[in-house]
This record gives structure tokens, sequence and C-alpha cells, in this order.
């Protein structure tokens, strides 16, 4: 030990790190944070006065609410690696604070009787052509959505190279309710190349061509069960404008998901119309 080096009592190096005697007991117990000496016959604890960087970059990460493994990851790598990690955590964070302002607007429209809040959605209209899809039918649970939605899409567009590609946006179709009490069917369709489908030998069906009402959401808004709000908004201008429901509701992903932001927009509510 260099002599600039000292060791500090657990109480001096408690305050200088800003820390309580009790968090650097239970750091001690985690591994993040071990003394450099206990003494055998008081216990007593005595840290390295360099270690205090250690110390007070576990207090801002703490800041962060990042969890002590998370910590841990952290504290084990070297200063680059280190940043990536905190910087991919704060994403995740950022994430889930976004997609759970979309929750709390949606509880709120839900509470308020299923009205208030509608107009934040703007409804269009359009014609969409006749389609030559792969597809993967599956019952799912809500909280299974979001794996397995994007993995049957890769599956489907990795197939689809064989006959030319995807020529327009995949999109999932809901057969009938998802929620609490459902768990569909829901089929995620990939549009191929109609002039490749007797060349195809896994589940293929053509999409009829239809009018539908739609509304455009962001990544966070996709977040179940906030998304529910967008596809009340459809419903409803539906109802309220006279016409009538041609075929299940459905989500057309037009944005690549990986680079998109909470705020970016990635996807239609669609429900086909007559």
């Amino acid at each position: 030990m260099d002599d600039d080096d000292s060791l500090l009592s657990i109480g001096v190096f408690a305050r200088r790190a800003r820390l309580s005697p009790k968090a650097l007991r239970l750091y001690d117990r985690q591994g993040l944070l071990t003394p450099d000496r206990v003494d055998a016959v008081t216990g007593y604890r005595y840290y390295r006065e360099s270690r205090l960087a250690t110390a007070r970059l576990i207090v801002r990460l703490r800041g962060l609410d990042m969890p002590l493994a998370r910590i841990a990851e952290v504290l084990a790598v070297p200063g680059p690696e280190a940043a990536g990690l905190v910087a991919g955590y704060w994403d995740g964070v950022e994430r889930r604070i976004a997609a759970q302002r979309e929750l709390a607007v949606h509880l709120r429209i839900q509470l308020s009787g299923g009205s208030e809040g509608m107009d934040t959605y703007e409804i269009g209209r359009r014609d969409v052509p006749e389609q030559v899809v792969l597809t993967e039918l599956r019952h799912v649970r809500p909280e299974d959505l979001p794996v397995w939605i994007p993995a049957a899409c890769d599956r489907l567009e990795e197939a689809a190279e064989a006959y030319g590609g995807v020529v327009a946006a995949p999109f999932v179709v809901y057969h009938s309710q998802v929620d609490e009490d459902g768990d569909g069917p829901v089929e995620v369709c990939v549009p191929i190349d109609p002039a490749r489908i007797a060349e195809v030998t896994s589940a293929v069906r053509t999409e009829p061509a239809h009018r539908e009402a739609y509304t455009t959401i962001t990544k966070a808004q996709v977040e179940y069960p906030q998304i529910l709000s967008a596809y009340d908004a459809v419903y409803r201008w539906i109802e309220e404008n006279g016409r009538r429901e041609a075929g299940p509701g459905r989500e057309v992903y037009f944005a690549d998901w990986a680079s998109a932001g909470p705020a970016s927009e990635v996807c239609d509510i669609a429900v086909p119309v007559a």
C-alpha cells in the first residue's frame, strides 16, 4: 500500500464517500465494495482512501436507480465499456418512462369513460391492394407478444428471401381479442411478390384488397395496454362516421424497430371498413 493511500475507518470512509455505514456493509455483502482490511478482533472495516472514487461512482449509479447487479457489471469492466453499459441502461429507462407516460394517458382515457383524449389520434383512410403474404398463426398472451411478433417477423422475412424478399410492410392481424381473457389467434403476415406464390411451400395466403381506417402511433404507444387507446380511437371513428368493420384489426409495422426511439412513429393501427 502506498504511503499516500491510507486506510480509513468505515465511518470516515462513509462520510467522505457520502454513503452510510449500513450501505457499505450491504455493498460488502454484494461484493461491490469489499473492505481492504477487517480487524480480526473487533470486526471493524477499513478502506483504502483510493477507493473513494469507486464508492462515489456507486453513489451516482444508484442515483440513476440502477440495480446493484447492474452496478456490479459496470464496475467489472474498463471505462469505455462501462460507459456503454450506463448508456444502454439509461436508454432502457427512457423507453420505460415513455411507455409509462403512454400508459398513464391510456388509463386517464379509460377512467374518464373512454372518450377523453381520443382527438389526440388522427384517423386517416386508405386503399390497400391485394397482397400475397407468408404467415405464422398462433394463440398468444399479451405478455408474449413483444417477443413472439419480432421473432415471427424475422422467420418470415428470412423465408421471403427465397421468393424475392419482402415487398411491403409486415403486419399483424388480431383474429380475436388478445387480453387477460383471450389469446387470439394472432397472425403475423409478410407480403411477397404475388408472381411467386406458386413456388411457396410454407404457409401462404392472399389478403384481399380493402379500404381501412388507421392511426399512426409511436414506439412507446405500441406497449400493451396503452396500444388499446389507439384501437379504441379507430373503432370510435368507424362508429361515429357510420362505417362498418370489414375485417379484424391489425398493426402495420413500417419502420425499423431496433433503431427507432420511443417517440418515433413505427406502426399503424388499422381496421378494414366497408
